[in-house]
């Protein structure tokens, strides 16, 4: 669990990114969540952009994306997204205590 300074720091983060992962009308799919966990074990915090196709808005997607993988919802603005998912394998984001 994050505290509010940490969810604060990776807001920062977050803000500066380009979404990579557009969810259209496919919904959220198994292929859709393994790719999303490959780059979160990559880049550990992602932006997702909800199309207006989509079946989700972008609090329901976020919610059941983070739901179903164990990420931590960051920031939710609009039609976008940020959610966090610390490495396991080579974890970078230093979270300040």
């Amino acid at each position: 669990m994050l505290s509010g300074k940490q969810r604060a720091y990776l807001r920062s983060i977050g803000t500066n990114l380009d979404a990579i992962f557009q969810l259209g009308k496919n919904g959220i799919e198994e292929g859709f969540l393994n790719q999303i966990e490959e780059a979160l074990e990559a880049k550990e915090i992602i932006k997702v952009n909800v199309l207006r196709n989509s079946e989700y808005d972008a609090r329901e997607a976020c919610d059941e994306i983070c739901s179903r993988i164990d990420a931590e919802p960051i920031q939710v603005i609009g039609n976008k997204f940020v959610i966090y998912k610390k490495s396991k394998k080579n974890p970078r984001i230093q979270l300040p205590r």
